[in-house]
């Protein structure tokens, strides 16, 4: 059995996902089926309310903290759980205005595609096909917690993929 790997960054701006080919040049007819989605974890905390309710009389922006990570698991022959963990926290300088996590999952059947697209199959393309639903799901929270929507920009899980092997091929060229 293989173990599942995961992929972070840390991102507040990014540009939109590129999209993926879809041929295989096998003539096999490849699939990517998502089966469910689901909130695996959805934690809102506002531990100054209500007090951080109220606007500031500087106006001054709150700073926001976004994090994101992907990860994926086998879970039959051709399923795969891939999850999504968009966590975000707003402060005003050592104030914390609002912390949210969200750990939302999808499992799809990926079927036809060569192993040579597995990886990036896992985490470019099943990530951003979940991402705008627990985009929403985090922007409701927020409203939902007294504080505008936060929107989180659109991820470019395409970039995050090739950080994350450069950095997997610069740690195995190291010595030891």
């Amino acid at each position: 059995p293989q173990r599942g790997t995961g992929l972070m960054a840390d991102t507040a701006n990014t540009a939109p996902a590129a999209g993926a080919a879809n041929g295989n040049g096998t003539g096999e007819q490849a699939s990517l089926n998502i089966l469910a989605q689901y909130v695996k974890d959805l934690s809102f905390e506002s531990p100054g309310a209500p007090n951080s309710l109220r606007g500031r009389s500087d106006n001054k922006a709150p700073s926001i903290n976004i994090n994101v990570n992907v990860n994926a698991n086998p879970i039959g022959e051709k399923d795969y759980d891939v999850t999504l963990t968009l966590s975000a926290k707003a402060n005003y300088d050592k104030d914390v205005l609002f912390n949210v996590e969200l750990v939302y999952g999808g499992v799809f059947h990926i079927d036809g595609f060569p192993q040579e697209h597995m990886l990036p199959l896992l985490f470019v393309e099943c990530p951003r096909l979940i991402f705008p639903f627990a985009r929403q799901i985090v922007a409701d929270a927020t409203r939902n917690g007294g504080f505008p929507p936060l929107l989180i920009d659109p991820i470019d899980f395409g970039q995050m993929f090739q950080k994350r092997v450069a950095e997997e091929q610069a740690q195995a060229g190291k010595p030891s």
